[in-house]
Order: structure tokens, then C-alpha cells, then sequence
């Protein structure tokens, strides 16, 4: 049986039938996002990284206005709109487009790596934000995970910090932001409706700033570049927070959030595979070691605040 610590108002959350599927949903979440560096990197190598990163957020808004009127949905309370704005500040905008500026210069693999600091990022923002009381054990083994990280990053070469290096670390930041504001907004919406609010109400600003772009620098662009824009409009940019956010809801920000430590081992597999990229044994090594570090965070006890289920307001 759940207990409530009577002094926080939290309530400890152990390994159950429902932290198992807030993880296979956190998983799905990650998968979908593991594609967004390279797509992003084939994107930018023909077309304005504000077009790849902006105007992808327009194109998702559009999909997301439309579920949004077909399933009528309502609109969300007056004060749950600057959150979501937040949400979409994160996002929506900021891991967008710092990300692709970045990917102009560096490599998706250098990229992923600095990108495995976002699961840290995200459980402090959890603690700041979502109200959550991660225990030592979950610390130690996301401390853990990020050690493997940045170990993986020094036998990857990556080399010490650039002014593209610090685009990825804003991106991390704001990205690490807007998954706590959005997780805590899916505990009463659900995870799709969330992202769905974010991406409409953060367009209508993007419109001139993508507009601008495209007058200046056109829109001619080989097959490549298309298809890896597709990706992050429809998958990186949509679908992948309606898993992403459900697991986090589900689950806790900080303890699903973790899962993102497998990201850029995933990353470098793809960009193997797509840009190729070489593959080394100390990829498999990294690999073991992160997903090692990601289940043992997963059954880590995790203090929650106790909020309505998804859909009451």
C-alpha cells in the first residue's frame, strides 16, 4: 500500500504495474527524440537552421490545432496558460533552434554527448519545479549514468567548449525546463493535449521569424533535407511528447527523465547507420553502462506531490 509522508504532502513511489508502463512510454518517448540529431544535422546541411527549427514548430502546431478542434477540446484555465507558454519556451523554441544553430558546425555524435547532461537537468528542474523528492539511491545512479556519459564523451574525443557547444548546453537547459513545466501540466491534461497547447500557443510569433527566413534564404533543399525535416516536424516536434509526456506524468519527471540517459548512445547508433558515422566498443560499453544506470533509477524511490489524474481540472 502507498503511503503519504505527512510531512511534505508526497507520496513515496516505488516500482508498480504503473511505473513499468510510465517507463515502456518514457522509452517510446526517447526512441522518437534519438532520431532528432541527425534528422536535424541532414536538415541544416541544405536549409536555414531557423526554418529546420522554427519552422518545424509550425508545421506540428498546424497538426496540433487541428486534433485539437477535432476532438474539441476544451480550452485549458486562464492560469495554466503562462505554463504552458514556459513549456513551449522550452521546447517549442528553445532546444529547436539553439540545437540546430549547433548542428551547422558540430557533428550529431559530439552533440548527443553534451546532450546526455539533459537527464540531470531535467531531475533539478523536477525538484524546482514539479515538486519531487528524489532519494540517494535514484542520485547516485543518475549520477552514475551522467559519470558514463561524460566518460563516453572523453573517449569520443569532444573537445572543449565552442560557441556551438554552448548552443547545445542553452538547449539542454531550456529543453530541461520545459519537460518539468509540461510533465507537471500532463498530470491534469494528459501528455498529448500539453504539447498540443504549447505548440498553438507559442506559433503565432514563430510565423514572422520563419517567414523572414524563408524570404531570405528560399527553400531549395535536396531529398535528404526534406525527409529530415518531416522527422522533426512529425515525430520530434509531435508525436514523440505524447509518449514522452505521458511516461513523465505517469512516473515522476525525475525518475523517467533518467531514461534520456540512453539517448545519445541511441543517437550514435543512428548517426552510424544514417551518416556513417563509426561505431566503436566503447559504444557498446557506454551503452551497457547507461541502460545499466537507467534501471536502477527506475526502481529508485521518488517522492511525488500528489495531483489530480489527467483530464481533471
Amino acid at each position: 500500500m502507498t503511503t503519504i509522508d505527512n510531512a511534505t504532502g508526497a507520496t513515496p513511489v516505488t516500482l508498480r504495474p504503473r511505473a513499468s508502463s510510465a517507463a515502456v512510454w518514457g522509452a517510446l518517448g526517447v526512441l522518437a527524440f534519438s532520431f532528432s540529431l541527425p534528422a536535424t544535422r541532414v536538415a541544416v546541411a541544405d536549409l536555414d537552421p531557423t526554418i529546420v527549427g522554427l519552422g518545424r514548430a509550425l508545421v506540428a502546431a498546424a497538426l496540433a490545432a487541428a486534433l485539437l478542434a477535432a476532438r474539441r477540446e476544451p480550452v485549458p484555465a486562464r492560469r495554466d496558460v503562462p505554463r504552458l507558454l514556459l513549456t513551449g519556451l522550452g521546447v517549442v523554441i528553445g532546444f529547436p533552434i539553439l540545437s540546430s544553430m549547433a548542428l551547422r558546425e558540430l557533428s550529431s555524435a559530439h552533440a548527443s554527448v553534451i546532450v546526455g547532461l539533459l537527464p540531470a537537468a531535467t531531475a533539478a528542474c523536477a525538484v524546482a519545479r514539479g515538486g519531487e523528492r528524489p532519494g540517494r539511491g535514484f542520485w547516485a545512479a543518475a549520477t552514475a549514468g551522467l559519470a558514463a556519459v561524460l566518460v563516453f564523451a572523453a573517449t569520443q574525443g569532444a573537445a572543449g567548449p565552442a560557441t556551438a557547444d554552448l548552443y547545445v548546453l542553452g538547449a539542454v537547459a531550456l529543453c530541461a525546463f520545459g519537460y518539468a513545466e509540461g510533465a507537471t501540466l500532463s498530470r491534469r491534461y494528459g501528455g498529448w493535449q500539453v504539447i498540443c497547447w504549447a505548440l498553438v500557443l507559442t506559433a503565432p510569433p514563430l510565423v514572422p521569424v520563419v517567414a523572414a527566413a524563408v524570404a531570405a534564404d528560399g527553400l531549395s533543399a535536396g531529398a535528404d533535407a526534406w525527409v529530415g525535416f518531416a522527422y522533426v516536424s512529425l515525430f520530434s516536434m509531435f508525436l514523440g511528447f505524447f509518449a514522452w509526456y505521458r511516461g513523465l506524468a505517469l512516473g515522476g519527471i525525475a525518475r523517467i527523465g533518467q531514461i534520456q540517459l540512453a539517448q545519445p548512445v541511441l543517437t550514435l547508433v543512428w548517426a552510424a547507420l544514417l551518416l556513417g558515422e563509426r561505431v566503436t566498443a566503447a559504444t557498446v560499453a557506454a551503452a551497457l553502462a547507461v541502460l545499466a544506470c537507467v534501471g536502477l533509477t527506475q526502481r529508485a524511490r521518488v517522492s511525488r506531490p500528489r495531483t489530480p489524474p489527467a483530464g481533471r481540472r
